[in-house]
């Protein structure tokens, strides 16, 4: 297992286009990865609802949690998708 916090950078938060590319990103791990906000409930990072459902602005924490033999380097290119505007 590993587990990163990030803070939303995009000037828009986790809005439907950058939420979309996040969670096509997280799909493509093939492995179980599910974001929360640090009080909440984690929700799978592949599903687009999911994501949109957190209401993440920006400036917001969220953690990342990612189960596999692969983890890290699933995390690796998950949390600079998060740390970066997805909209350049």
């Amino acid at each position: 297992m590993a587990l990163r916090n990030v803070i939303i950078t995009e000037h828009s938060g986790l809005h439907a286009r950058a939420a979309a590319r996040f969670v096509k990103a997280a799909a493509a791990a093939r492995m179980p990865v599910t974001i929360r906000k640090p009080d909440g409930e984690p929700v799978p990072a592949s599903s687009i609802l999911s994501v949109l459902a957190l209401g993440a602005v920006s400036g917001d924490e969220v953690v990342l949690e990612a189960h596999g033999d692969h983890a890290e380097r699933a995390l690796d290119t998950l949390v600079p998708l998060l740390a970066r505007s997805l909209d350049a």
